[in-house]
């Protein structure tokens, strides 16, 4: 099979689909390849919550919060720690030409395509350090209304209208497996035909060959993907850092991001960056209802559970829920465990758990006020109620003593002494006698709640674990979870890619998290959230006018 375009893109997720609309807007034809079938239109941005990054947006001037380009930057340089000469030079650059985006038309040019955002906006990776430290200083973590599905839609019916047109071809079931070069530009690409495919979106699907294609063009801008679903590929470029990799992890993407493009754009000639900066999670836990294989979902948690590792010793400021992720990463594998453990009550997971991902969030999802007014009714959200009765990694009890025991039979390990948790968790309780304490957990507490909408739907009232009005106990045991990587292909500010030499590789681009996220890493070793799918979006976007312009 031979066809020709102008552009070929590769990869129907986000970032393929915003590099796309801009071709589809400067009248280039377009030819999109994906391995998967129709049902995976939006790939991992689908599953997504759709949280974005946004600097002194009009949902934080309505909520009070005081943001700028300045302080964003500080933040984002503080959390990113460049520190390589070469790895790190385009990171630097698109990290400025995307604060400076977040903070001036990113907002109303999705605006002007029909992005709706919910009006209270979140505040994730609270940092903990320094005003220079990791950390966002303010709220800036938008929530779409509609999470990724609703954002997924906005581009999507620009590519349609380019189907629509005669200027865009889907090619589904395709899979590249070489760049073609002509005089050393990238001029195509080469692959197999998967055999067909019902599989539901995110469903691991056959890599039957049924026939080979080659599709050529001006240009070829790859927006595959991360290497979250291939465990073999994250153990093999885990940061040396952090030591061994973990022996087990939950996957948080489905098994098609697997990482492939990486390798044929490197053999191709392609520069590559940064690869063992990784972006994972640490409060990982097991889908009663998995999609794919080892299917994990992260909770986003509000500030008070208490956080013990394995051994049940508790984490160290600032490693807090919500506060630096990566640190706790690395904490928690340096203790050679790959788990670790919440202690909560009723009262907290209420008000404090959210789950990551669209289908967690039905209210959201489907734009249900109805739904979302019911997650400040008592009782926990209707999917944080079903894994604590559903999932196999809740204990549920009324006293400390059955939940220690029965936290160390579901670990099997034994590795908890109860003395010493009770020491623990009535030491904290104590804190709670005043509005004022020693334990820097319980002044973050009482920080956050100076947030107005924390107050309302984020954290519990500061109370005691052993309080019986709070109960019950709970304890959730924590898997490490598979998610974004961070470096990738090297990229200008075009989203050109890069070769090893510093010299441009002709006809290529990358966009997405296979460039991460831009330059082979916008975000530097940390990322303060909402800037994912952003990213995705910003990098496609300057991909798909590059090469309109070019063309």
């Amino acid at each position: 099979m031979s066809e020709a375009a102008d552009v070929i893109v590769v990869g129907a997720g986000l970032a393929g689909l915003a590099a796309t609309a801009e071709l589809v807007d400067a009248g280039k034809r377009v030819i999109v390849v994906d391995q998967e079938n129709a049902d995976n239109l939006g790939g991992q941005a689908f599953w997504s919550f759709g949280g974005l990054f946004f600097v002194n947006s009009p949902e934080q001037r309505r909520l009070g919060i005081k943001d700028s380009y300045e302080l964003a930057m500080q933040d984002w340089l503080g959390n990113a720690g460049f520190d390589r000469e070469r790895e790190d030079h385009w990171g630097r650059k698109w990290a400025q030409a995307y604060v400076e985006f977040a903070a001036g038309e990113k907002h109303s040019w999705l605006a002007q395509q029909g992005l709706k955002l919910f009006p209270a906006v979140g505040w994730a990776e609270r940092g903990g350090y320094g005003a220079n430290g990791p950390g966002n200083s303010v709220p800036r973590f938008h929530i779409t209304w509609g999470t990724g599905p609703g954002l997924v839609e906005i581009f999507a019916k620009r590519v349609q209208a380019g189907v629509d047109r005669g200027l865009v071809t889907y090619q589904w079931r395709h899979q590249v497996d070489e760049l073609v070069l002509t005089d050393g530009a990238a001029t195509g690409v080469k692959g197999t035909v998967l055999e067909p495919s019902s599989a539901a979106r995110g469903i691991t699907s056959s890599r039957t060959g049924v026939g080979e294609f080659e599709f050529s063009a001006q240009a070829v801008i790859i927006t595959s993907g991360g290497i979250g679903g291939n465990y073999e590929m994250v153990k093999k470029y885990w940061p040396k850092r952090m030591g061994a990799a973990p022996k087990n992890m939950l996957c948080g993407v489905p098994a098609h991001v697997d990482g492939r493009m990486l390798d044929i754009a490197e053999s191709s000639g392609a520069n590559l960056v940064n690869r063992d900066r990784m972006w994972h999670y640490t409060e990982g836990i097991t889908n009663y209802d998995p999609v794919w294989p080892k299917h994990g979902i992260r909770i986003l948690p509000g500030p008070s559970s208490l956080w013990l590792d394995a051994t049940g010793k508790r984490l160290p400021g600032p490693l807090f829920p919500g506060f630096d992720t990566l640190g706790t990463m690395e904490h928690i594998v340096k203790t050679g465990h790959d788990y670790t453990w919440f202690i909560l009550d009723q009262k907290i997971i209420e008000k404090e758990f959210g789950l990551s991902g669209q289908e967690q969030n039905p209210d959201l999802t489907d734009r249900n006020i109805k739904l979302v007014l019911e997650r400040i009714k008592k009782g926990a959200p209707g999917p944080v109620e079903a894994f604590k009765q559903k999932g196999v990694d809740f204990i549920v009890k009324d006293n400390l003593v059955d939940l220690v025991t029965a936290m160390n039979q579901l670990s099997g390990e034994n590795l908890l002494d109860y003395n010493a948790i009770e020491n623990e968790v009535t030491a904290r309780d104590r804190e709670f006698d005043n509005k004022y304490s020693k334990d820097a957990q319980v002044t973050a507490i009482h920080g956050a709640r100076a947030y107005l909408p924390d107050k309302i739907a984020r954290v519990a009232p500061p109370h005691k674990l052993l309080d019986p009005k709070a109960g019950p106990l709970i304890a959730v045991r924590l898997h490490l979870l598979t998610r974004k990587s961070l470096g990738g292909l090297e990229t200008d500010l075009g989203s050109r890619v890069m070769k090893a030499d510093g010299t441009l590789f002709e006809g290529l681009y990358a966009a997405g998290e296979v460039a991460g996220f831009g330059g082979g890493g916008v975000h530097g070793y940390r990322s303060l959230e909402g800037t994912f799918v952003g990213g995705c979006i910003f990098s496609g976007r300057a991909a798909g006018r590059d090469a309109a312009s070019r063309i």
